[in-house]
């Protein structure tokens, strides 16, 4: 398989983000002593890194699930979950985009065009999209992917045309990037990127693998950037983040090659399944905002 030269960049460009991310890390954290905690990582957190990049490779995130068992465990503080989240889980997502890119021959300014937009709506999106009320979003969202994912059910019921394409131009080309800019400028507000995009891509006629190396590079772009300002501030637990980095990379490897050799309509059903559990979980962090909420004034629900 021969790669084109916009591959090769995005390919080069990773590997250069990955490398300083590596630097910069190790550098801050050989000047704190480690944070007086060693390097070593403890083995439950290299578990979970390694169980919750594998689902993440399928599509199914990592954060909501490391968010959730360190809650349970109680491994991290609850203030310094989301930056140990977005340090420790930033190398595995770029491990995810390499694989990707390489693998999946997308037409390349549909990749380029809907990752620089996804990475531009997380920067320049970013002031009005925090701004916003959270629970609306995630109630329209939940709704929005629930719909999706009727139309996927129908797609792969044979009701209607399976979208084969891995390009896009006209019209469609431009929806799919004001689309992705707005999904990267959710990201602010928690609303993980993965499930929409591989909903969008199913949506706008294209193979569902398709969605893997556009959502994965508009990730691998944005946390390694927002990880080493988790980095440079210490907010962040460094043993816990180096676990889910050591255990979620192999993981990445193995989850990668099971995704390039599934079939098309097999795909598809894992997109249904990936949907409709982004959906249920956001509407359900929809309903525990309202109850926090409630709580809060005193009132009844």
């Amino acid at each position: 398989m021969r790669l084109n030269s916009v591959a090769i960049a995005l390919l080069a460009a990773l590997a250069v983000v990955a490398v300083l991310f590596i630097w910069r890390w190790f550098t801050t954290e050989r000047r704190r002593s480690a944070g007086g905690g060693g390097w070593k990582p403890g083995w439950l957190t290299t578990l979970i890194g390694f169980v919750t990049n594998f689902f993440d490779t399928l599509g199914i995130g990592s954060f909501a699930p490391t968010t959730a068992i360190f809650k349970l465990r109680r491994i991290v503080p609850d203030e310094k979950i989301p930056g140990t989240l977005n340090v420790g889980h930033a190398l595995p997502t770029v491990a995810q985009a390499l694989i990707f890119i390489a693998a999946v021959q997308v037409d390349p300014l549909t990749l380029v065009g809907m990752i620089v937009a996804a990475v531009a709506g997380a920067w320049l999106g970013a002031g009005v999209v925090a701004g916003l009320p959270r629970r609306p979003i995630q109630i329209g969202m939940g709704i929005a992917l629930l719909v999706a994912a009727i139309f996927f059910v129908l797609k792969n019921l044979d009701v209607g045309p399976a979208g084969e394409a891995l390009a896009l131009r006209g019209g469609l080309l431009v929806a799919a990037i004001v689309a992705n800019f707005v999904l990267g400028a959710l990201m602010t507000v928690g609303v993980g990127l993965y499930a929409p995009c591989m909903a969008l891509v199913g949506l706008l006629g294209m193979n569902p693998i398709a969605a893997f190396p556009i959502m994965m590079g508009s990730c691998a772009f944005l946390m390694p950037t927002a990880g080493l300002r988790f980095v440079a501030t210490g907010k962040y637990d460094w043993r816990a983040a180096l676990g889910l980095a050591l255990g979620g990379i192999p993981a990445v490897l193995i989850a990668g090659l099971l995704v390039k050799t599934l079939p098309v309509k097999l795909l598809r059903w894992l997109v249904v399944i990936v949907v409709i559990y982004t959906a249920v979980m956001m509407l359900r962090s929809a309903w525990t905002t309202r109850e926090y909420q409630v709580a809060d004034s005193g009132t009844t629900p």
